[in-house]
């Protein structure tokens, strides 16, 4: 990307407390002697001023005299002092790693000072004692310098680390003292200050002040130690805030003490490495370092790569070094920075000095594995063994863990890591176990009852990662305030050549390699040259795998572990005297009468809210909390969260017991998620349309719920003790929400009663609630889906609550006494049932349910039908009267609505099953209108001809929607009854038929319809294999049918015609006398278990009553036809005695008819026994070549 900044320059990005500024870029790669080093730095903040040209000082210059400028203010100084000999504090990473939280635990491998960096690169060279704390932040470490003795000298006051001053006695000699800086040490550091602050005079000549009695006070001490260098260990943590606003975090030394943060890619090792060095533009280099050197002594190895490593951390490309003898400068001389190796007396190599970077980095990686420990790093002067020791380890042997100093400040940073990682969590799903690690890490750290606010947010945060679904929410990490301090860059390396037992000398070597406290050892320096000697064998993480959930109430059942143990830290905190915070007195207490200018809109959805809030019985006290926590504090805030946290959790927990069909304890979890959401209510300061979609998901589930215990009435008692049984933390949350609220709020919503209709009206409120809230948020087109849901069920429930009413008027009518008429009450179902169909079929066209809008419709035809049957009794005895116009308006009506059921359908392939439903239906209507007609016609208001043309009419329509030829479980039904309409039809015809008298047309058309409707009836009959006595009753209907047109005969060959015909229909009736004798054989030998099981249907249906008086008809009608035949076949034969035909059919009718005379004079017989003669006469009577193979036993 291009960009106006000049070449090797790159724009600095942003800080938090201080004005980014440009300073220069250099990506390096040194070649020395074949040795190949990559450097690449990126700045990343500083509040240096610009570079400006150093002033070189003439020869002679006295640095002994202070100059005119020394220690004052001035804009070119930006915000250092230089020349001071203050040490860099010992949470100077944790300060860098505040400021730049991206870069922890993912981008860096080091976050650390310059001089740290360095200290530990120069551990094979130099002999002088190393003591660093280290600690890790995912695949980070923080690197800071540990000084023991002045740990000692603090604890000595404070009491605080005993146990590692102990510890630490029993490692090196007994006698320790911390021994005092020379005056040879302060003499070289004044005399740098002078130096640096004669080279920024710039135009100023550069001309020595002599010392008068008005020198600076910081002059008159600079000799010796100031106070502030034996207090540069922060105060105690325990008085830090859980999260500090306010800018208490820097008073704690906490704070970016650096002019300079820069990104040090060296090799393939990242740092956030911070800087004090001054650097000076000049020559044909943006940059340079300056350096004051003795002119006496030789620049040695440390000093080189000290300067070296400054210079690639810096990006500065060259060296000016001034030297001096006595103070007085002699000459300066200009060195490139990658000449710096080959300096005389200097010699080191580039390689090596990678080589230890990536050996310590590795040591470090591999031993100091977990996050919230604090480990040293400790080698002793003049000793070549480096030890680490886990000083978290060694401190849980005392009594109290916070003795550590480093425990709050590593718990903060991990909190702040994973506050920083949750802020992005929608990006990358993958760091979810790192935030939990990071954050189950803190939590060991911290103490609940000092901090109760990192407590519970970082409980908070572990809950949120459980539930990934819901609407992203800001999380409350706070970014560190950071100020800048006057500590400046200094040069040590003078003193580490000559640096003495100061922290202490080991006893032997040897004791040191047995130390079995240290976790790991360097047992010689020398190792850290060899390439790869150290190796990272520690996976970075391996425990922090996210862990997967795969049982609902498993993983809701941690989400709710974390908010209990949030609210406990908040309810803690209210607890004590002084927690919460005071009023602001520059706030004005708003009044209601006051009118605060703000979005009319916003202000009118608030109070809907609020109206429809109270309807639904939530509290009134709106923003008052029994606790006495107010809007302000963070407690309210917290608690906020986590009652919300802890309501979505209640609610998948109720949703998974639906699945399982634990309906009583879905009940119990609902009823959970709707009292905090009442609490929730009760402390927010406004309720947004987001919260409401939440309210509005629990009471759709609190509905379907509540419909489900209304239909499993059978397991109440189960579901009561489900419903009642809570868990101890279940207990204590609720009363959490107590110390808010009454939480009496949709109680309506979740009492489980033993009345049906009362949870039906339950479950039906919840719907119309839920609606109402779509509705009043304006939320339909926001979420379609659930709006659709909604009015689904309310359209269902409504349907089930007419349902309910209809099915009560049904129960109503049949106890109803017969005589009596419709009373106001089973009126009034009929009106509830009505309304509730009513209302239902507008919730489904609301949303266009075509299928449930033709269900609803079905319904209401059937409730027209309960109505009709209602009217069907209005006389005053007990016998049923004719057919009233009310049965028919009402049946009429169920028609109508069964109508408008099809044409909602519009065709079958929409939804077969309905269809055909609705399809029956109608034919039902038509068929029983027709029957009710026929059977009871109202000959006192219509004529017969014209109730037989109103029957004909109805059957045919019935017909017509019955559908005999579609493959289904209907179809056997819908073949009986076509059957019995065309049975009935020919019935009709037949009276019709006898009963006429004149026009010999309609005679004729009678007997055509009768014929042909019998004739069909017949047919289906014998489809349908288990309908015996109706078949067998049709075709004794069609004998007498042709016995009464026999009598209209006068010829003998007519009559011989048709006597042949009948016996005919009567021989067809064998296969039916064949089923009846296989049932009644069926039952006979099945006994009791047939009436028990019902093995067979068609037995079961079978009555022997009937069977026995269609026997004895069939046996009547067959004996007349026979004898009647053997009359006119004997007569036949006098005349025409040529016939064989006809003297063999007349010998077998004889014989058939003999047979069938003792019969039927047996009165000893059984009905099987007569069923098996008369199956064994008719198998005679049918000629050989049609007879069939009958098996009677």
């Amino acid at each position: 990307m291009e960009d106006d900044n000049p070449p090797g320059w790159q724009q600095v990005e942003g800080h938090p407390d201080g004005e980014g500024r440009e300073e220069p870029q250099q990506n390096s790669l040194l070649s020395l002697g074949g040795n190949e080093v990559k450097s690449r730095a990126v700045v990343k903040y500083s509040s240096a001023p610009p570079a400006t040209a150093f002033a070189r000082l003439q020869e002679k210059t006295d640095l002994k005299l202070p100059p005119a400028n020394w220690l004052r203010e001035n804009a070119k100084l930006g915000p250092t002092i230089l020349g001071s000999s203050k040490k860099s504090k010992p949470f100077s990473s944790f300060g860098m790693a505040y400021d730049f939280i991206d870069t922890v635990g993912k981008e860096v491998d080091v976050v650390a000072d310059s001089e740290n960096i360095k200290k530990l690169l120069k551990i094979p060279y130099s002999t002088s004692h190393v003591s660093m704390a280290v600690h890790r932040i995912g695949r980070t470490l923080l690197l800071d310098e540990l000084d023991i003795q002045e740990l000692f000298m603090r604890s000595s006051q404070t009491g605080d680390w005993t146990w590692l001053k102990e510890f630490y006695q029993r490692l090196m000699d007994q006698k320790w003292q911390r021994k005092k800086k020379s005056k040879e040490h302060w003499y070289q550091k004044a005399i740098l200050s002078k130096f640096l602050y004669y080279s920024i005079n710039g135009d100023d000549a550069a001309e020595p002040v002599p010392s008068t009695p008005s020198e600076p006070r910081e002059a008159q001490n600079l000799g010796e130690p100031t106070v502030e260098e034996h207090v540069a260990w922060p105060a105690p943590f325990e008085t830090l805030s859980s999260v500090a606003e306010d800018g208490g975090s820097s008073n704690q030394g906490l704070k970016n003490d650096f002019i300079r943060n820069i990104l040090w890619t060296f090799e393939d090792i990242h740092m956030l490495v911070g800087s004090n060095m001054p650097i000076f533009g000049g020559g044909r280099y943006p940059a340079v370092s300056l350096r004051l050197r003795d002119n006496n002594k030789p620049i040695n190895v440390l000093t080189g790569i000290d300067y070296w490593l400054d210079n690639l951390i810096c990006n500065v490309p060259e060296l000016v070094m001034c030297f001096h003898v006595n103070g007085i400068v002699q000459k300066y001389e200009m060195i490139k920075t990658e000449d710096i190796p080959n300096l005389e007396n200097s010699n080191f190599s580039t390689k090596v000095i990678k080589d230890i970077a990536q050996n310590i980095l590795s040591f470090l990686k591999s031993n100091c594995t977990k996050e919230g420990h604090t480990y040293w790093l400790f080698k002793a002067s003049g000793s070549d063994i480096v030890k680490l020791y886990d000083l978290t380890t060694l401190c849980e042997e005392t009594e109290d863990k916070y003795q550590n100093p480093f425990t709050m400040p590593v718990a903060i940073l991990l909190y702040k890591v994973a506050c920083n990682m949750m802020m992005k969590k929608s990006q990358n799903r993958k760091h979810y176990g790192t935030i939990r690690t990071l954050l189950l890490n803190c939590l060991k750290l911290v103490d609940k009852g000092r901090h109760p606010q990192i407590i519970a947010s970082a409980n908070y945060m572990l809950s949120e990662l459980f539930q990934l679904d819901e609407p992203k929410k800001e999380e409350c990490g706070e970014v560190p305030s950071n100020g800048n301090s006057d500590e400046s860059y200094s040069e040590d390396e003078e003193e580490e050549m000559a640096d003495s037992d100061e922290n202490g000398s080991f006893g032997s070597a040897t004791d040191v390699t047995k130390d079995s406290k240290a976790i790991a050892v360097i047992k010689s320096v020398r190792e850290l040259s060899v390439p790869e000697k150290y190796k990272s064998t520690h996976q970075i993480r391996s425990s922090c795998t996210f862990p997967v959930c795969s049982d609902t109430e498993e993983r809701c059942r941690l989400v709710l572990s974390y908010v209990l143990q949030g609210l406990r830290s908040i309810d803690n905190s209210v607890k004590k005297d002084g927690d919460l915070p005071a009023v602001d007195p520059s706030t004005p207490i708003p009044l209601k009468y006051e009118h605060e200018p703000t979005d009319t809109g916003h202000d009118h959805l608030e109070k809907q809210i609020e109206i429809f809030l109270h309807k639904m019985g939530s509290s009134d006290n709106k923003c008052t909390s029994r606790s006495g926590i107010g809007p302000g504090a963070w407690q309210h805030k917290m608690k906020l969260q986590l009652i919300l946290k802890a309501s979505r959790a209640y609610y998948v927990l109720s949703d998974a017991a639906v699945s399982l069909q634990k309906y009583g304890r879905a009940l119990r979890y609902i009823k959970l998620a709707l009292q905090c959401h009442d609490a929730f209510n009760c402390l927010c300061t406004s309720i947004g349309p987001d919260v409401m979609v939440f309210l509005c998901q629990y009471l759709t589930l609190c509905g379907d719920i509540q419909l489900m215990l209304a239909q499993n009435a059978s397991n109440r008692a189960a579901y009561f003790e489900e419903c009642n049984y809570q868990t101890p933390d279940d207990q204590e949350i609720l009363h959490s929400l107590h110390r808010e609220s009454s939480c009496q709020g949709f109680s309506w919503a979740t009492d489980l009663t033993n009345d049906l209709e009362c949870q039906l009206s339950i479950s039906c409120r919840c719907y119309e609630a839920a609606n109402e809230i779509l509705h009043l948020t304006h939320l339909q087109s926001q979420y379609p889906e659930q709006s659709m849901q909604v009015l689904k069920r309310l359209g269902n429930i409504r349907n089930e609550i007419g349902v309910f009413y209809m099915n009560q008027a049904a129960a109503f009518q049949s106890e109803r006494i017969a005589n009596k008429s419709v009373s106001n009450a089973e009126q009034d179902l009929w009106k509830k049932s009505f309304s509730s169909f009513e209302k239902g079929i507008a919730n489904f066209e609301s949303i266009k349910d075509t299928t449930n809008i033709a269900l609803l419709l079905c319904n209401l035809g059937r409730l027209m039908r309960i109505c009709a049957q209602a009217h069907s009794w209005s006389g005053n005895n007990l016998s049923r009267g004719e057919f009233s116009p009310e049965e028919a308006l009402y049946y009429n009506k169920a028609v109508d609505y069964y109508q408008k059921a099809l044409k909602s359908l519009n065709k079958r392939e929409i939804h077969p099953a309905v269809w055909d439903s609705v399809y029956w239906e109608v034919s039902t209507t038509y068929f029983t209108m027709a029957t009710l007609l026929q059977d009871y016609a109202p000959l006192s208001r219509k004529a017969q001809e014209q109730i037989e043309r109103e029957v004909t009419d109805a059957m045919m329509k019935s017909l017509k929607h019955c559908d005999v030829e579609t493959v289904s479980a209907r179809q056997p039904l819908c073949q009986y009854r076509a059957a019995t309409i065309h049975h009935r039809l020919a019935s009709m015809y037949h009276s019709c038929l006898r009963n006429q008298v004149g026009d010999e047309h309609l005679r004729k058309q009678h007997r055509v319809l009768a014929d042909l409707h019998y004739s069909k009836a017949v047919k289906l009959f014998q489809l349908l294999k288990d309908a015996p006595c109706e078949l067998l009753r049709v075709q004794l209907e069609r004998v007498a049918f042709a016995e009464f047109q026999m009598t209209s005969q006068s010829s003998n060959a007519g009559k011989l015609k048709t006597l042949l015909g009948t016996l005919d229909i009567m021989m067809k009736t064998q296969c039916a006398f064949v089923v009846i004798h296989r049932d009644l054989l069926s039952e006979s030998e099945q006994g009791d278990l047939l009436e028990s099981n019902k093995v067979s249907d068609a037995s079961a249906n079978l009555s022997t009553e009937e069977v026995l008086k269609l026997l004895n008809i069939f046996e009547s009608r067959l004996s007349f036809l026979l004898l009647h035949l053997v009359k006119l076949l004997s007569s036949s034969k006098k005349k025409n005695s040529n016939v064989p035909e006809d003297e063999a059919s007349l010998k077998t009718y004889k014989q058939v008819y003999s047979n069938l005379l003792h019969a039927t004079t047996n009165r000893n017989s059984t009905l099987r026994e007569r069923l098996s003669v008369l199956i064994h006469l008719l198998d005679q009577l049918t000629p050989k070549n049609e007879r069939k193979e009958l098996a009677i036993e």
